[in-house]
């Protein structure tokens, strides 16, 4: 169960970030991974810089700091597959 409450976190996570860095989704697979990858970059990050514990904290202050990694991997994922036609 704790497995896919993982997974819908990831998906909604990914699918928010997608929506705020270019307003259109990723698909359903990459937007869940993306979104699970952004929450373990998120933790690491906020967790170096405040001390931050997701068991600390209630699920929409999770999903803020999960967002906010994904939010840097899907810059970081659109940057190595940049996927631009040439004209």
């Amino acid at each position: 169960m704790i497995v896919l409450g993982w997974v819908l976190f990831g998906a909604l996570t990914g699918w928010i970030a997608s929506k705020v860095v270019n307003r259109r989704g990723e698909g359903c697979m990459v937007n869940t991974a993306l979104g699970l990858l952004g929450a373990v970059v998120g933790g690491f990050i906020f967790r170096q810089l405040t001390g931050f514990r997701y068991e600390y904290h209630g699920f929409f202050t999770s999903m803020f700091v999960a967002v906010l990694g994904a939010i840097l991997v899907l810059i970081v994922y659109h940057a190595v597959t940049d996927s631009r036609t040439p004209r």
